[in-house]
């Protein structure tokens, strides 16, 4: 400007290099909640495709080495075997469950499955110090409990039929966001490469830090799905083959309910296979009921133990207690997808504040230093 002297220049300068710098920012706070409200239809998809490209990576790094320079056949044959050998399965299963979970249902309205009565069989074979404990629980009178019991039941075996046929009227929703899914998977496992560097050197963080919580949400992801979603698929499994043994109708569905069930730390399976032993202990069935408990105890029980330091092969340095409340949470909050956001966000949160907390004792510790040299200056 004339006659302005090179301070006030630089100090224009400033000032408007701050001006612009904020305006950009608005201008991607904005454009990123826009894009997501244009997306948020398909934010379940793209999330699942982020995971699957993520965990099968190292597939896709084998075909590369089989396929030297030839990214697209080493992708597009990676997505083909994720196709064949998860989601087919996965929907063939589904669809068997949905199908139990309506022929359960049907026989709920229709008498032939009485929750009542069985709830008094328990009732009746239990002590009778027990029976009086129970009567007197705060429901007046156990026919009130087993009332409202088997509402609760009838309740939700309606809400899951009237989930499944919302699932088949929107069908073509499904399909075009599964579509989208698969799509999207190809291109986040053949330049994921090149996507998840440009992404981590985009955020507003220190290079360290950003790499560091990028670090944890892969570790986490990958810990999640394979430490966590593989090992409740085979408790699951476990147990829709044990309730097949015994004779216990509808075994595939509640083996699906084991496996929701093994999702969660410290409280496991075990909340499906302990009142399904009690019911058949309860009624007459021994030996079933000894089925049941020494496959809860001895092999499902077990298949956490073995499977999960195999599958995981690191600690993500979670507590237990956390992984809990992160998964309800998350399943409360987005629904299935609830189960890897829940504990990568919790994971994210600890790493987050360690990070801090490190960087403040690391700044204390260089102003001790500092003013310990000035005083042996000064002295």
């Amino acid at each position: 400007m004339p006659g302005s002297t090179p301070s006030e220049d630089r100090t224009i300068a400033i000032d408007r290099q701050r001006v612009e710098n904020g305006g950009l920012i608005l201008f991607l706070t904005l454009i990123t909640v826009g894009l997501g409200m244009v997306v948020s239809s398909f934010l379940g998809a793209l999330l699942w495709s982020a995971l699957a490209a993520i965990l099968f990576q190292p597939l896709f790094q084998r075909l590369l080495a089989y396929w030297p320079g030839r990214r697209n056949r080493a992708a597009l044959v990676a997505l083909l075997i994720i196709t064949v050998a998860i989601v087919l399965p996965a929907l063939i299963i589904s669809s068997m469950v949905v199908d139990q979970a309506a022929g359960v249902y049907t026989q709920i309205r229709s008498g032939q499955i009485n929750i009542a009565s069985y709830f008094a069989q328990i009732h009746d074979a239990l002590p009778l110090r027990l029976q009086q404990l129970l009567d007197s629980a705060g429901f007046g009178s156990f026919e009130r409990a087993q009332a409202q019991v088997a509402d609760a039941v009838s309740n939700s075996a309606s809400m899951l039929a009237g989930r499944a046929f919302s699932i088949g009227a929107n069908a073509a929703a499904f399909l075009l966001a599964f579509g989208v899914g698969l799509y999207v998977t190809f291109f986040l496992l053949r330049d994921g490469e090149r996507i998840g560097p440009a992404m981590v050197r985009a955020l507003p963080l220190e290079p360290s830090v950003a790499a560091q919580l990028a670090d944890k949400f892969v570790s986490v992801a990958r810990a999640t799905i394979k430490g966590s979603v593989v090992v409740a698929l085979v408790q699951g499994a476990l147990g829709a083959v044990t309730f097949w043994i015994v004779g216990l109708p509808a075994a595939l569905l509640w083996g699906v309910l084991m496996a929701i069930a093994a999702l969660l730390p410290a409280i496991g399976p075990t909340i499906v296979w302990a009142p399904v032993a009690i019911y058949l202990l309860a009624t007459g069935a021994l030996w079933q009921a000894g089925v049941v408990v020494a496959s809860g105890m001895l092999v499902i029980g077990l298949a956490d133990n073995i499977l999960r330091p195999m599958l995981v092969g690191r600690d993500t340095g979670i507590p237990d207690w956390l992984v809990l409340v992160t998964t309800l949470g998350g399943v409360e909050l987005v629904g299935l997808s609830g189960i890897v956001v829940g504990p990568i966000a919790g994971a994210l949160f600890l790493t987050g504040w360690s990070i801090l907390t490190e960087k403040r004792l690391g700044n204390a510790t260089e102003g001790d230093t500092t003013r310990q040299q000035q005083g042996n200056i000064d002295a």
